[in-house]
């Protein structure tokens, strides 16, 4: 998905993209080169919650944004991004939007349920929601991870959803991977035989197919300096 295949589905569409009803938002590195980032302890969500909320608060926004193609530590504290006899995950693939909890995400592109569940491993997505849509002959998926219980207790495979419906509310700590409330947001070409889940953190080494396969969401999104 290029940029002039973006541009396509961008003009295709009614209304303009959006997945809150926030209207201030700021960029924010939580990269291995931010070093007052570096200086939280990042084992408790509390202090990685004032780290959020006073960014937030400092630039008087409502959203904080960013984190593609990222070079993060977060996830040093879980196991679950270590693999046996291969590099760390540690590059971000989906753009996270930090927010309160229970924020509305709304559906930014028309589309289909194509699956959903609750990946509990610990630094997990937790509740997620994958969508597919078709636009202009182009087929791709659309994944929403770090979502509340409530989001996936009553959606159904193929439930449609349509520009601008509220497909669920982000979740806290308890269910969302221990992160302050968040949103993760990725487009995935390929979903391959995943269902429910998709990876949103790779290695170096795997680098080449998932930045291919996972395009930077922030030009759909209009986000992009």
């Amino acid at each position: 998905m290029d940029v002039n295949v973006i541009e396509d589905i961008i003009k295709r569409l009614e209304q303009p993209i959006k997945l809150f009803e926030a209207s201030k938002y700021v960029p924010i590195d939580l990269s291995v080169t931010n070093s007052a980032f570096s200086k939280v302890n990042l084992n408790s969500v509390e202090q990685f919650s004032a780290y959020i909320d006073n960014f937030l608060a400092n630039h008087e926004a409502e959203v904080a944004y960013g984190g593609y193609l990222e070079v993060r530590n977060i996830y040093k504290r879980s196991s679950y991004f270590l693999e046996e006899n291969r590099d760390a995950r540690n590059i971000h693939l989906g753009v996270d939007f930090w927010c309160p909890e229970s924020t509305p995400v709304l559906t930014p592109i028309t589309g289909k349920v194509h699956s959903f569940n609750n990946n509990m491993n610990f630094g997990d997505y937790g509740p997620t929601i994958i969508l597919q849509h078709e636009v202009g002959g182009h087929v791709f998926y659309t994944l929403y991870g770090h979502l509340s219980l409530a989001s996936i207790n009553s959606i159904e495979v193929d439930q449609p959803f349509n520009q601008g419906d509220k497909i669920g509310s982000l979740g806290d700590a308890s269910v969302n991977g221990d992160y302050p409330p968040h949103l993760h947001f990725q487009i995935i070409k390929n979903i391959q035989d995943y269902k429910g889940d998709y990876p949103g953190v790779c290695s170096k080494k795997d680098l080449d197919f998932y930045s291919e396969n996972c395009p930077n969401p922030e030009r759909l999104l209009n986000l992009e300096s």
